[in-house]
Order: C-alpha cells, then sequence, then structure tokens
C-alpha cells in the first residue's frame, strides 16, 4: 500500500521569492488509525501469547523504559528502536554561578528508530489522493456513483 499525500497551497517563503508567491506542498494524509487492542490482537496470532499477554508486556515495557531513561540510560529495543534523554541548558559565565534549577531546560525523551522501522523510509511509494474539487483528466463529468434506473 502507498503513502497517500495530498496537495496544498502555501505561502513561498524561497529566499528571492515575490511577497505574495504561492507554491504547492505535498503533505502526508492520515490512512486511518491502528488501536493498541489491534496491535496487540495480530501480536497475539501470531505468538503463543494470549492478547492480554501482549499488553501487559507493552505496558511493563513502558514501565522500565521510563525508568531506565529516567535514569539517563540509553534504552535499546530490538527492531523497535532505542529511547535516550536529551536536553540542554542556558549558558553561565563561570561554573560557579550555573545553577541548575532554573537554568536546565526541560528535557526530551530521543527516539531513534531500529534499522526496521529505517529502512521502510526508502520503500514507500507515494499516491496523490485528488481533492473533491479537482477534475480528473478525461473524467468526462461523471462520478463514481453507481447508477439507479
Amino acid at each position: 500500500m502507498s503513502a497517500k499525500y495530498k496537495l496544498v497551497k502555501r505561502k513561498d517563503f524561497s529566499k528571492d521569492a515575490p511577497e505574495d508567491a504561492i507554491k504547492y506542498f505535498a503533505q502526508l494524509v492520515n490512512n486511518g488509525t491502528v488501536g493498541f487492542e489491534e496491535i496487540c490482537g495480530d501480536v497475539a496470532e501470531e505468538t503463543a501469547l494470549t492478547s492480554a499477554d501482549v499488553k501487559s508486556c507493552i505496558d511493563r515495557a513502558a514501565h522500565h523504559i521510563a525508568k531506565n531513561v529516567k535514569e539517563g540510560r540509553l534504552v535499546q529495543m530490538g527492531e523497535l528502536g532505542s529511547f535516550l534523554l536529551s536536553g540542554g541548558s542556558k549558558g553561565s559565565a563561570t561554573p560557579d554561578t550555573f545553577d541548575a534549577a532554573t537554568m536546565m531546560k526541560k528535557p526530551k525523551v530521543q527516539y531513534i528508530p531500529g534499522k526496521l522501522l529505517q529502512d521502510i523510509r526508502g520503500k514507500v511509494n507515494f499516491e496523490r489522493v485528488k481533492e473533491k474539487t479537482e477534475k480528473t483528466p478525461g473524467g468526462g463529468g461523471e462520478d463514481d456513483r453507481p447508477v439507479i434506473e
């Protein structure tokens, strides 16, 4: 299946673009949602685990990932990827004037996809979704609804 996109009109912020210039850009379209229950069910069908077992494992894994990331560890989760804490601070003139309580920025949990997830980026096909106002070339003005006689 292809990743769907639509074209959206946006202001052109190119270096030499005129003030009122407009360009069309691709914007990926959400192709639906897969819920936690469905993923757990799918994993359960392919393993000897029940759906409840899968949910329990994922729930506990999230708690242990959070605990270890909070302690400054890089957490590697196989093909899923890795999680780590990243952050920074405001600067101080000297080491003595640095105050972590007021100068540290809120840290972020960084996610680095595993090889399996990284590889799909090079294998994605794109399919344009036509807007309702766009005419299909050679369409002759007909729509795709069935005709009732």
